[in-house]
């Protein structure tokens, strides 16, 4: 066979189809543009509209087709195991609604594998779904022998969405590795649970809707949905037994070897481990490159879980300190021509790896202490599997290292029991995979779904009118459609044509009013709960508005303005932050409203007051420069070549829009802006501060928002300096006289006061969250001012606590930190431990401790680490 790159199968297949009519698309986000989705598993997640006619291709295009990049770990515990299951992997794929079908698409596939991948023929083998005979003939026609034709059940090769929806059979292709890979049965065949036949293209044919009563109605318009996997195909053209083994990950492998020493093929606890880092290494870089930041919930926990898990297989082959950069470097290197994403926020992914690096050291310190005390408090000689399950899934421990330190201290793991909770958790995956595939054909029949298509998408003027004349397509009530809407309670309209700004991207839903004669209708907002379909939420003041009514549709312009001046200043806001911070700083989330801004970043740390300053004064520079602005559609590949910032994560089609403020900043950006920076007046920031781990928060006003801002602090200003009897500009320096005058008296009220004020004690019932094991839990520092304080307000708060829960508590008593720990016989049955807890803390402050489960107490020498022993708190029990 010929050897073929893996870089040169992709284009080959992508061009392969194109010439067949296809218009070829670039992969969509991990993040699925589908709030029923985590992550994109498949390549026909971003063509659902099209699979459910609500779009369609332009012509000449008769399909699609993409390499898509995939994450899935509902098998995670089995990736590098073997030489087939990954969690990032390429979906080569083409797909049609309704302009070819069975016919075209197996002659294409056949065609391809024989004469464009040089395939032998004799080695391909094909299997059907048990009643589908067409398929078979039209095989047989191509030249393929009966006798490599297998039919299989429901099971195999029937794919459904779900219980009802679009379904169809499907045919795949395997190919023959030879007896020496085989079981050696007689009836050895595809679908046998063997080596021999690798299935490497699968073929679904979506032809049919199913009912509820399990029968089949023809779609008026057939489907095709293919996969084809990257590496499986690329394993067969590079002659290896391993997706491991082809051209892009044995060259992560390799670094693995580098940093390690370890050679691949020597040994196969470190094989399994250079393994492992190559997969995640590739699946976290393209995460982070798609706007997915590590956390403790969703596809943020997916990430986060990755990584460690790297991190951890790192360790057992000698890895030491950060290197998951060594692997983004060479990634980068091997598909940034491809998947320009992650060349673009290289320094972002290489900084976040590096602070979740160093933040899961932490981490695994706590593990140890975890670790540490469950083994100290074992009455017996084994550890339970369900601690050693803990250990594995929270703290990121293999199972190998458990039983390693359990060893040195006398001690087995139950191992049975490990493997029932492993067993549960993978139960637990596989139904969530379930639930994905289900999801992705979830809205099918929903009402705006429906309306939808009846009606088709609106067309949106607004970019440069706020009225116009509009004919009433669709009226919707308490989620069903309706025939005329009058008198009070809220509505859905949807228009053929509107003025009005869906909310998206941040920036909110414009508002404003329909009218006609004898009609008056008020818009209290718009949005797009299904893409393309503008919906209007309405209240009828004056008049009854029916289906198929013409009215006069128009924006409130002061309202409309005041948004374009806000999201003009994030843009400018973004680039000044990039220009003080640097190139990592990337939009992780706005608000843009007609009254303030908000703006969510990446960066590591809080902003200093001089950066902050260095900011304001940079983008006020800018738009007192009245710089015009500059709006315009280009192409994606156009608009990256030429280096234009689009937002972290976003999603974009091949056609993208983009505005412009000079040379100073250039976005890809569907909103609403000025015509020119000058309009913007000036810009003022409010407030900085922290929304999550490596993500920070800007929050400002512009225009008259800002101008008010300026005034409401002008008159502060003024009515304390006339409380002070000082000039105004001498406010800030007799304040500062009265609170040194003030210290001593306010130090002895202190003292003279309860040990524990009750204001104190409603601070504390007000941080209560919900820890882990469900039980409500409160980590905060406290003023401190007897020795006894902790243990009083651990009683006070006991009592007043909605529901039995702990405490963890840090504060500074003459100049030395000490930290308490409490909790219910509740909470420690929930797995709460406050000893465990203390001893985590205790190197955080340079001092130790220890205690009861329920109690436990430390004191140290460093103040200046009670922040980082709270954090450790929060990472062991949030």
């Amino acid at each position: 066979m010929k050897y073929m790159t893996s870089a040169e199968i992709r284009e080959k297949y992508l061009k392969y189809f194109e010439e067949k009519g296809c218009q070829r698309w670039p992969s969509s986000s991990l993040v699925p543009d589908d709030p029923s989705l985590l992550l994109t598993v498949a390549g026909m997640v971003q063509f659902k509209p099209y699979f459910l006619q609500q779009k369609q291709l332009p012509a000449p295009y008769i399909g699609t087709t993409t390499a898509q990049k995939c994450v899935r770990t509902n098998d995670i515990d089995i990736i590098g195991t073997t030489g087939r299951h990954q969690s990032f992997f390429e979906m080569l794929g083409n797909f049609g609604f309704g302009e070819y079908f069975k016919q075209e698409m197996c002659a294409w596939a056949y065609d391809f594998s024989v004469n464009v991948l040089e395939l032998p023929a004799e080695r391909l083998y094909f299997t059907v779904f048990e009643d589908d005979d067409e398929t078979i003939e039209i095989w047989k026609s191509l030249g393929v022998p009966e006798d490599h034709i297998s039919r299989l059940g429901e099971d195999d090769n029937f794919w459904r969405g779900g219980p009802t929806g679009p379904c169809g059979p499907c045919s795949e292709i395997y190919f023959d590795q030879g007896p020496e890979f085989g079981c050696g049965k007689p009836d050895c065949a595809p679908g046998c649970d063997c080596d021999r036949f690798l299935e490497y293209w699968n073929c679904v044919f979506t032809q049919f809707d199913g009912q509820e009563d399990g029968t089949l109605v023809p779609l008026p318009k057939k489907n095709i949905d293919t996969g084809m996997g990257l590496e499986r195909i690329a394993a067969i053209m590079q002659g290896v037994q391993s997706n491991y083994e082809t051209d892009v990950l044995r060259s992560l492998v390799a670094v693995g070897e580098r940093l390690s020493g370890a050679t691949y093929g020597s040994d196969a606890a470190a094989d399994l481990a250079l393994r492992i880092i190559a997969d995640h290494s590739r699946a976290v870089t393209f995460m982070i490159a798609d706007g997915i930041l590590p956390s403790n919930e969703g596809r943020g926990y997916v990430l986060r879980r990755l990584l460690r898990r790297a991190i951890m297989k790192a360790h057992l082959i000698g890895i030491e300190g950060p290197f998951l950069n060594e692997y983004v470097d060479e990634i980068v290197r091997l598909m940034g021509d491809v998947y320009p994403e992650i060349v673009e926020n290289r320094e972002l992914e290489r900084r976040l790896i590096l602070a979740e690096e160093e933040r899961f050291g932490a981490t695994l310190r706590q593990g140890r202490a975890f670790l540490n005390e469950a083994l100290a408090q074992l009455e017996g000689p084994v550890l339970s599997g369900d601690q050693a399950f803990v250990l594995h899934d929270t703290y990121g421990f293999p199972v190998e290292v458990t039983c390693e330190l359990a060893a040195d201290a006398g001690i087995q793991v139950d191992m049975d029991r490990f493997h029932e909770c492993m067993e549960e958790q993978r139960d637990r995956a596989r139904a969530a995979n379930k639930a994905d595939i289900e999801a992705a054909w979830s809205t099918y029949g929903g009402v705006y779904t429906d309306t939808l298509n009846e009606v088709g998408a609106t067309k949106f003027l607004g970019y440069d009118q706020l009225e116009c004349d509009a004919r009433v397509l669709a009226l919707l009530r308490d989620g069903k459609r309706v025939n005329e809407l009058a008198g009070d309670g809220l509505g859905e309209v949807v228009l053929d044509v509107t003025p009005f700004y869906a909310e998206m991207g941040g920036q909110v839903g414009d508002m404003g009013a329909f009218d006609a004669e004898g009609l008056h209708v008020l818009v209290q907002g718009t949005a797009t709960p299904e893409k393309g379909l503008f919906v209007h939420t309405v209240h009828c003041k004056e008049g009854v508005l029916h289906v198929g009514d013409v009215v006069h549709a128009s924006v409130s312009p002061r309202r409309r303005h005041a948004i374009e001046r806000n999201h003009t200043a994030t843009h400018i806001l973004h680039a000044s932050l990039r220009q003080v911070l640097g190139d990592h700083v990337k939009q992780a989330g706005s608000y843009v409203g007609p009254d303030r801004l908000r703006f969510d970043f990446t960066h590591f740390e809080a902003m200093t007051p001089d950066q902050l300053t260095e900011v304001e004064r940079i983008a006020n520079e800018h738009i007192m420069e009245a710089i015009p602005t500059t709006i315009y559609e280009t192409s994606l590949s156009d608009a990256r070549e030429r280096g234009i910032v689009g937002l972290f994560g976003e999603k974009y089609g091949e056609r993208v829009r983009v505005v412009e403020a000079g040379e100073f900043s250039r976005e890809l950006c569907g909103g609403c802006h000025v015509r020119n920076t000058a309009e913007i007046g000036f810009m003022k920031i409010t407030s900085e501060s922290s929304v999550g781990a490596n993500v920070r928060r800007i929050e400002a006003v512009t225009s008259y928002g800002a101008l008010g801002y300026v005034n409401e602090i002008e008159a502060e200003l003024k009515e304390t300096a006339a409380e002070l009897r000082v000039p105004l500009f001498d406010v800030s320096e007799r304040t500062a006289s009265n609170l040194k005058a003030l210290k001593d008296i306010q130090q002895k009220a202190k003292r003279a006061k309860d040990i524990v004020s009750d204001d104190g004690i409603n601070e504390l019932l007000a941080a209560v969250v919900s820890a882990k094991g469900g039980y409500p839990v409160i980590i905060a520092r406290t003023a401190i001012r007897e020795g006894a304080q902790m243990r009083n307000m651990w009683d006070i708060v006991r009592a007043r606590m909605s529901a039995p829960g702990a405490l963890v508590i840090a504060g500074e008593k003459d100049g030395k930190p000490v930290l308490m720990a409490a909790g219910t016989d509740e909470a420690v049955s929930a797995g709460f431990n406050a000893g465990a807890i203390i001893k985590a803390m205790g190197p955080a402050i340079q001092g130790g401790g220890g205690g009861k489960p329920t109690m436990a107490q430390a004191g140290g020498k460093d103040a200046s680490g009670i922040d980082a022993a709270l954090d450790i708190a929060r990472d062991l029990l949030l």
